[in-house]
């Protein structure tokens, strides 16, 4: 067979969290595999090491992808193993990323060694397109109403982060897109978004490509057999998922009005609860029993499952038992859901998570669980009234959400090869 020619290097720079650097690599994969291109991959060690032990040994197309290693200052408190997002303490997201910037002679070193023909950055790191740029060579009113930035406190913290990070003549992400030289790629489809890209197309001047939703599989060796299993018992949509992601931890009163939520309902249930690091690992750790309410565990047995672990989410999403899913709307999670064709039951946190679950809303794929601000978490009652209009096949307002979700799956499964494709042809073209 002839070798593949080295025609075109790419150096992919993902922000440190595994949300960012997977689907990075899921792309990096697929244009390795199938164009002529040389991929890398740069990241911390400590993300590095996690990629190498995801990636099987039949995998020829992630062992294609070159990996870089950015060497990142280590002060007292985040050494090495705390260069990444995942099991970072929540204290520390604002150091980590304040630290990641000052890795900038690092990358900067990794592009004069690697002279790569194309960069494709992340929206957290603005310096980066500034340094590539030297290197490499090349307000209206807001149309859409059914999404916008809530107007309460995560407005007020969005604004503050962007603020300790901004360059002195860089607006945050739109500074690092203001540097591209002309392409932005996007994790999303164009047959979901399309009216949000060509909106951001327009305002930007730069042309939004959109990747498709670039699902990676979950490698067999993190398989859990108990979970299939279990699933394995269940009927059809009868089963709601419920997964925080692995960098939102849930407060013990949060935690208790789940529960509450799913003794109102009879779904059965698939319920991943993680907590921070330092505590699993700590001396005194957190027992989930300790969180629930007493006896919840025993009185759910027969329909619910708790899981205090990592869980394989694609592959639950994909078991035929799973009707619903109810999310913080992380990027990741959403795209995963509406790829399996899982509706959501929509419960966002922070950042970017209240606008993804208006999207869900927005398709018809969705529903979103009322929150009491007054006290900042969602109570049982409307946790249960979610769940029931996405479990119940009689729901007359909410009996097409299921189709709808399954037909929106089908569309970006027929379309991801075509928006690869359509990555290939535009990063060539620079």
């Amino acid at each position: 067979m002839e070798e593949k020619k080295e025609s075109f290097k790419i150096l992919m720079f993902p922000w440190l969290a595994h949300g960012h650097i997977f689907p990075y690599l899921e792309l990096a994969k697929r244009l390795s595999a199938t164009h002529h291109f040389t991929m890398y991959l740069c990241s911390t060690t400590v993300n590095l090491d996690s990629i190498k032990s995801s990636i099987s040994s039949e995998d020829d197309a992630a062992a294609s992808v070159k990996l870089i290693e950015l060497h990142m200052p280590s002060p007292p408190q985040l050494p090495p193993h705390l260069h990444t997002t995942s099991n970072l303490p929540s204290h520390l997201l604002l150091t980590l990323m304040k630290t990641f910037q000052e890795s900038s002679s690092s990358f900067s070193d990794i592009l004069d060694s690697l002279k790569p023909d194309l960069v494709i950055f992340d929206v957290y790191q603005p310096w980066a397109p500034k340094i590539t740029s030297s290197k490499v060579g090349s307000g209206a009113t807001f149309p859409f109403p059914a999404i916008s930035l809530p107007d309460d406190d995560l407005t007020r913290r969005l604004a503050l982060l962007a603020q300790n990070l901004r360059d002195a003549d860089d607006d945050f992400a739109y500074g690092a897109m203001a540097r591209s030289t002309g392409i932005v790629l996007s994790k999303s489809s164009r047959h979901v978004e399309q009216k949000y890209a060509d909106y951001l197309s327009a305002l930007s001047k730069k042309k939004i490509v959109c990747t498709g939703p670039l699902i990676a599989a979950d490698a067999n060796e993190h398989d859990d057999f108990e979970i299939m299993k279990w699933l394995n018992g269940k009927n059809l949509d009868s089963t709601i998922y419920i997964s925080f992601g692995s960098e939102c931890f849930l407060s013990k009163k949060q935690i208790e009005e789940i529960a509450k939520g799913l003794d109102l309902c009879d779904a059965s249930f698939l319920w991943v609860i993680r907590f921070p690091a330092e505590e699993e690992a700590g001396t005194s750790i957190r027992l989930v029993e300790e969180e629930l309410p007493a006896g919840f565990i025993e009185t759910t047995k027969e329909r619910g499952l708790v899981v205090t672990r990592w869980a394989p989410q694609t592959k639950i999403l994909g078991h035929p038992s799973i009707g619903g899913f109810v999310s913080h709307c992380g990027r990741s999670s959403i795209t995963e859901s509406m790829y399996f064709g899982v509706p959501v039951i929509a419960m966002p946190m922070n950042a970017d998570q209240p606008m993804n679950a208006q999207l869900m809303v927005e398709l018809g794929v969705g529903v979103e669980v009322e929150k009491d601000h007054e006290n900042g978490v969602y109570v049982g009652e409307e946790v249960a009234k979610a769940i029931n209009k996405v479990i119940e096949e009689k729901n007359v307002l909410y009996e097409g959400l299921r189709s709808r979700a399954r037909r929106l799956s089908e569309t970006l499964r027929e379309k991801e090869d075509e928006e690869v494709n359509e990555v290939a042809q535009q990063v060539s073209s620079y």
